[in-house]
């Protein structure tokens, strides 16, 4: 494990946008199979009668998109934006690092800006991928974003503020590819699950004038 970790701090160093494209896209296509495992157990749990004989069958078509996903937006998107931001708030908004306003200001930033942007590439690539129409995928994104969007933004501010606060600039986004893993498995399965119950009791708890936007 320290070997690998000297390797991977060394090709960081040497080479830092290629490094956060390659370990983005293996962590996001293994976090596809993680989520793939997790969907299988839950099915087999509701059915065990009917499926009892039924074995998990890795989609690889599925794990090879969704590790493109990592490969051509987690990875360079991520590696530049978290560069940038930093820079960005340093040197233009003159803010003391490490200081509440700093970190603060970082974790508004990134959850406002990059979060949703994040997701809807997600969701949208993901469409496409899977060669659905235009309205097919505007339907998706309808029943997906909000969701991951609620229940995300419930954990990845506090998330941020560790990285911001704790996490030298040149390891953050190793720190948000590992968080990525979970992630990635998360946003996987959550669009496997469809049109599931729990998703209409989240967007039922959006004031009513917001539902009834999102409707027509």
């Amino acid at each position: 494990m320290l070997k690998l970790w000297k390797w991977y701090q060394n090709s960081l160093a040497v080479h830092p946008v290629k490094t956060q494209v390659i370990s983005s896209g293996f962590i996001w296509g293994f976090g596809d199979i993680a989520a793939q495992t997790i969907t299988y157990s839950t099915a087999k749990r509701h059915q065990q009668d009917q499926d009892e004989g039924k074995k998990l069958k890795i989609n690889w078509k599925r794990v090879a998109t969704t590790s493109l996903f990592g490969f051509g937006f987690v990875g360079p998107v991520g590696h530049y934006w978290y560069e940038g931001l930093d820079r960005v708030i340093r040197s233009r908004l003159l803010l003391q690092p490490n200081s509440f306003r700093f970190v603060a200001t970082k974790v508004a930033v990134d959850g406002v800006i990059f979060g949703p942007l994040d997701l809807l590439v997600f969701f949208t690539y993901m469409g496409f991928s899977t060669g659905k129409s235009v309205p097919q995928i505007k339907e998706d994104v309808k029943r997906d974003f909000l969701p991951a969007l609620m229940l995300e933004g419930g954990i990845w501010p506090l998330l941020q503020v560790a990285n911001f606060r704790f996490v030298p600039v040149r390891y953050q986004l190793l720190y948000v590819n590992f968080f990525c893993l979970v992630d990635s498995c998360f946003l996987s399965w959550l669009e496997q699950q469809q049109d599931a119950p729990w998703k209409q009791w989240l967007k039922s708890l959006l004031p009513l004038k917001e539902q009834k936007g999102q409707g027509g």
